[in-house]
């Protein structure tokens, strides 16, 4: 009778040592997959970041290219404005010829 205890306690003992094995291997499995997931996310970061400077670039270059047209209309802007008196002048001058060959 006074191994029985005894053997009880060896029993539990054992059963909690196998339990902590147990846990242990699904630790070694979970911590697999967290490092899987880390590099599978550690790649997407890389190749976000890469996308990223590319749509930079683009956008960079469109935006330049924006800045060149807006000089550009505003040259011509101006020279439209510049020549405004000059064509006011001459459709006065076209409106008296036509009226000194029609009178």
């Amino acid at each position: 009778m006074a191994d029985e205890p005894m053997n009880l306690s060896v029993r539990i003992l054992k059963e909690i040592r196998d339990e902590v094995r147990r846990t242990n291997e699904q630790l070694v499995v979970t911590n697999q997959r967290i490092d899987s997931t880390n590099e599978r996310l550690e790649a997407m970061h890389a190749g976000l970041s890469q996308r990223i400077v590319e749509s930079e670039l683009r956008t960079s270059t469109a935006i330049t290219e924006l800045a060149a047209t807006v000089r550009d209309m505003t040259s011509v802007l101006r020279a439209q404005n510049d020549l405004r008196p000059r064509v006011d002048r001459c459709e006065r001058d076209i409106a008296e010829l036509k009226g000194r060959l029609a009178g």
